[in-house]
């Protein structure tokens, strides 16, 4: 009995990352944490294909899989290959909640803030949604199998590496940039939430989030180059997020 109770504990301790080569999954393989954190490669763990996801999740017996793996940049890609990106953010992401829901499995699906309008801005989890892009639309259609599984939790995100890959930034762009080292140590506090929650960082232009960090960098225009009608202000109303970390400091 206490060797069975021993590896019950051990199976409720692990988390399964995809993605592991990502930009955001090398923030999280920094983290000091209480969880035996896995980041199984493409390899032992690939996204398009069932029979993959399930004989890894029959290995390590995880108690969350958070699902990082997919196809972001460049947008354009998203465009130009429409297969790949049906095929790596909508059908991938569907085999991986459909083995997490077989394996009774929490999934930690992270998605976008591109699926909000990006008309008004400070959008609430609950709001309606329309994707920006094509790039966000196949995150919204990663979404869509996500919420036919309860036991899951959607993460709308908005990120960024450090530093900043880019010599200009838009001055009216409005977005929750926040870079992936400092978001990277609340992931493993929501591990335990479900529905939806915006994440990210102060609500601000591209350019004034940028300027911060690097005083050099230069101010350009997105309307200029975009037009007035294209979406510029996918800023997320972060009260959620803010209550849960308040409360999660006084536990």
């Amino acid at each position: 009995m206490e060797e069975s109770g021993f590896h019950m504990l051990l199976y409720k301790n692990r988390v399964v990352i995809t993605g592991g080569t990502g930009r955001f999954a090398k923030s999280l393989k920094k983290i000091k944490t209480r969880y035996n954190v896995y980041f199984p490669s493409k390899t032992q763990l690939n996204i398009q294909k069932e029979k993959s996801i399930l004989r890894y999740l029959k290995k390590k017996k995880p108690k969350y899989l958070i699902h990082l793996a997919g196809l972001s940049r460049p947008m354009s890609i998203h465009d130009k290959d429409i297969a790949k990106s049906i095929n790596l953010n909508i059908i991938g992401t569907a085999n991986i909640v459909k083995m997490c829901e077989k394996m009774k499995v929490k999934l930690i699906y992270f998605s976008s803030s591109y699926v909000y309008p990006g008309k008004k801005g400070n959008y609430k989890e609950e709001e309606p949604l329309l994707p920006i892009n094509s790039y966000a639309w196949s995150k919204l259609g990663g979404e869509c199998s996500v919420r036919l599984y309860k036991n899951s939790l959607i993460v709308r995100a908005s990120m960024t590496e450090k530093p900043f890959i880019h010599k200009s930034a838009f001055s009216d762009f409005l977005t929750n940039f926040i870079f992936h080292d400092e978001i990277a140590p609340e992931v493993f506090k929501i591990l335990n939430l479900k529905g939806i929650i915006n994440f990210g960082g102060k609500s601000q232009s591209v350019f004034k989030f940028v300027k911060k960090y690097n005083p050099k960098i230069k101010k350009i225009s997105y309307k200029k180059i975009f037009g007035n009608s294209y979406p510029s202000n996918t800023t997320m109303n972060m009260t959620k997020f803010k209550k849960f970390l308040k409360k999660d400091k006084k536990i």
